[in-house]
C-alpha cells in the first residue's frame, strides 16, 4: 500500500487532465466540402493534445478570409470554452488572424488558446510572444498598404480616373448603403443565434429577468456583438434578432 507521500507524489507526476476546443479555419467554401486542409489540422491538433487523458470536448469550423474579424464560429469556439472550461486549440496561428486589434481582444475573451505550431506559447511569455508576432504582421500588412495607397497616388497624377463612376451617384451611394446596413444586420444575427443558447441556460438556472441574464453574461465574461457590457436592452434585442 502506498504511502501517504508516495501516491501525493504520483499524483503530481500524472499530467494534468485537460479539455481543449478545436478552431479549424479554410479559405474557401470548396475547401470547407471537401476537406481540404482539415485533415490536415487535425492531425496537427490530434498530435499536439497527445493522449495524456487530454481530450477534445468540441469542434468549430469556419470558412472566412484571413482578413476578417467578424468569425461567427470563432466567437461560439470561445463560448464554449468559457462554459467548458476548456482552452482553445488551432493547428497554425495563420489560421486565427493577422490582426494585431483581433489578436488582443481574443486574448482578453478569458479563453487559454494554444497554437500547435507555437507549444510553448503559453502563460504571460506566450502571451508577449503572440502580441510580438502579431504586431509584426499586422506592420506588414500596413507596409503593403501604404504601397498600395502610394501606387494608387502615382497612377492618379498621371491623370487616370480611378473607381467606378458609378458609385459615385446618389443611387450608387445608396446601393453601397444599403448592402453595408445589410451586411451588419446578418452579423447581429449569426451573433444573436451563437449566444442564445447562452442566454436559454441562464434562464433555465433562474435568471428570468432581462437585467438578470445581462448581469450573468458580463459575470461569465461574453461580450456583445460590439465587445461591451449587457444591458437589459442588449439582451432584449439580441432575443428579438435571435427569433427572426
Amino acid at each position: 500500500m502506498l504511502s501517504t507521500m508516495a501516491k501525493k507524489t504520483r499524483k503530481r507526476g500524472r499530467p494534468a487532465r485537460r479539455r481543449y476546443v478545436s478552431y479549424l479555419r479554410v479559405s474557401t467554401q470548396r475547401q470547407g466540402v471537401s476537406g481540404l486542409g482539415l485533415e490536415a489540422q487535425r492531425r496537427a491538433v490530434e498530435d499536439y493534445i497527445n493522449g495524456n487523458g487530454h481530450e477534445v470536448v468540441a469542434e468549430f469550423m469556419e470558412t472566412e478570409s484571413g482578413r476578417r474579424d467578424d468569425r461567427p464560429q470563432l466567437e461560439a469556439a470561445l463560448r464554449e470554452c468559457r462554459l467548458r472550461r476548456a482552452a482553445l486549440v488551432v493547428a497554425n496561428m495563420s489560421r486565427l488572424t493577422r490582426s494585431v486589434g483581433f489578436l488582443h481582444r481574443l486574448l482578453d475573451s478569458g479563453v487559454e488558446v494554444h497554437f500547435c505550431d507555437l507549444p510553448r506559447a503559453s502563460g504571460p511569455t506566450g502571451r508577449f510572444m503572440l502580441n510580438q508576432m502579431a504586431s509584426v504582421a499586422e506592420l506588414e500588412a500596413g507596409l503593403i498598404s501604404q504601397r498600395t495607397r502610394d501606387a494608387l497616388a502615382a497612377v492618379k497624377a498621371r491623370g487616370v480616373k480611378l473607381g467606378n463612376p458609378q458609385n459615385l451617384t446618389p443611387e450608387g451611394r445608396l446601393r453601397g448603403s444599403r448592402r453595408g446596413i445589410e451586411a451588419q444586420r446578418e452579423r447581429a444575427v449569426a451573433f444573436a443565434r451563437d449566444v442564445l443558447p447562452v442566454v436559454e441556460e441562464i434562464r433555465a438556472a433562474g435568471a428570468t429577468s432581462l437585467r438578470g441574464v445581462a448581469r450573468e453574461l458580463n459575470r461569465r465574461g461574453v461580450p456583445t456583438s460590439r465587445g461591451r457590457r449587457w444591458s437589459a436592452q442588449a439582451v432584449r434585442r439580441v432575443l428579438l434578432m435571435a427569433a427572426d
